[in-house]
């Protein structure tokens, strides 16, 4: 009797493995949307996808268990198991976790920085390498990788030096026996041979034995900007000693008997040395910044990949309406954007396999 009851038992499994197979499937072409046919995505854009794909494995992990053949009372109890784990993870982890998520959520649509931009927070100076849901990563002078929860960066104030370019300064006293035109024209002059544009001299202070002098000027290029605020102080120092004029504070003492005319100067050398450009050679900024020099070209390949994406759609959607005699030019046009479209997806395809996306 039990034998003949027994097909009828494996009937009532066949939802159970309809719905496996069904889910199997459908996680497998979710995958492939979202992830797999999108090698373009950083590590910012594909969170929200994998989420969404383990939103999709919940769902079908709870579809199997309500179709299991058990009893009412068995399932129930299951289910308010698996309620009860689920609430205590969240409830211990809520607080942390929805504050990053939201944070990181506010960071992206303010969109203050972007992956390769010099950012200060706290006492922390780098440049951006990876942006996610629940973090931010960025490379400080040291090459050192830094982690910052994304609750953090959305409560602390952060600098963000713009990539259109940023004032480079630096200050210095000098005492009130020197000219303060004089000064200014010899700031000007060490700052122009820094590689600074439309230099310009404030006075900050007036103290009791000197004054206290801030030349500044525009640097377009920041990606060489420690270099350049390292070269603006050589600079100074040059400019300023050639010209017979000394740093040393007015008060000054020095415990060696020295003739009155005797300055603090070096001996002059034999010709100024010329400042290197920082646009040919090794810079000290290709190495300490290599991992957020990597992270902006795969943006600016991102970006571009977009952008030839949006053009393709464009001019598929002008070919629709166009006279005869322009569809030959359009469909050159498109199938030259359409290959290079394809070089850039094989370029971040590299990169991500390479492991420079994470």
């Amino acid at each position: 009797m039990h034998n003949w009851q027994e097909p009828a038992g494996l009937g009532a499994y066949l939802p159970v493995l309809i719905t496996m197979v069904a889910g199997a499937g459908i996680l497998w072409l979710a995958n492939w949307w979202l992830l797999r046919r999108r090698p373009d995505l950083g590590a910012e854009a594909r969170l929200p996808r994998q989420l969404l794909m383990l939103g999709l494995a919940a769902a079908a992990l709870l579809a199997i268990l309500l179709l299991n053949p058990m009893s009412e009372n068995t399932r129930g109890q299951i289910l308010s198991l698996v309620g009860i784990v689920l609430t205590g993870v969240i409830a211990l982890s809520s607080t942390s976790f929805i504050a990053n998520i939201m944070a990181g959520l506010m960071l992206r649509v303010v969109r203050s920085f972007r992956p390769g931009d010099f950012i200060g927070i706290a006492e922390k100076f780098g440049r951006v390498t990876e942006r996610g849901l629940f973090h931010t990563e960025i490379q400080t002078e040291d090459r050192d990788l830094t982690t910052f929860p994304n609750f953090y960066i959305a409560t602390h104030p952060v600098t963000v030096v713009r990539s259109s370019g940023t004032i480079v300064s630096a200050s210095l006293s000098l005492g009130y026996d020197i000219p303060r035109i004089r000064v200014e024209e010899l700031l000007k002059t060490a700052a122009e041979e820094a590689g600074l544009h439309e230099p310009f001299v404030h006075i900050t202070a007036l103290n009791d034995f000197s004054v206290a002098y801030r030349i500044a000027g525009f640097l377009p290029d920041v990606k060489h900007l420690l270099t350049v605020r390292s070269d603006l102080r050589k600079r100074i120092i040059d400019v300023l000693h050639a010209d017979g004029v000394e740093i040393v504070s007015p008060a000054f003492m020095n415990q060696r008997r020295l003739p009155e005319e005797k300055k603090i100067i070096p001996r002059p050398q034999t010709g100024r040395p010329a400042v290197p450009d920082a646009l040919a050679g090794q810079t000290p900024e290709n190495l300490i910044f290599d991992k957020a020099d990597k992270a902006e070209a795969l943006e600016k390949l991102r970006d571009r990949f977009e952008a030839l994406q949006r053009e393709i759609d464009a001019l598929n959607k002008a070919r629709k309406d166009a006279p005869e005699a322009a569809l030959p030019g359009l469909k050159a046009r498109i199938e030259s954007r359409e290959a290079r479209k394809n070089q850039l997806a094989q370029l971040l395809e590299k990169a991500r396999e390479k492991g420079d996306t994470k």
